[in-house]
């Protein structure tokens, strides 16, 4: 698997703080290697329009679609609690 992402995907990557484009840098590695990995909880977000989403920390999450062997990174957004 490979990982692309949306221009919008990229510009809200860029709005977070240092610490956080750092856990989810972490976090892409995972999700290349294992969709599974227990630190990610990915979980499907909206079955109709096939978004999953994927867990940066506590506090954040980040959604995307899979398509044949890519992940296409959509947004990440912080996490009501």
């Amino acid at each position: 698997m490979r990982v692309i992402h949306t221009k919008n995907f990229g510009q809200s990557l860029a709005a977070l703080p240092i610490a956080i484009q750092k856990k989810f840098d972490k976090q892409s590695k995972y999700l290349v290697k294992d969709l599974r990995h227990p630190s990610l909880r990915c979980k499907k977000y909206d079955e109709t329009r096939g978004i999953w989403q994927g867990r940066v920390d506590k506090y954040f999450r980040f959604y995307f679609t899979i398509e044949n062997d890519v992940y296409i990174l959509l947004d990440i957004t912080d996490h009501p609690e």
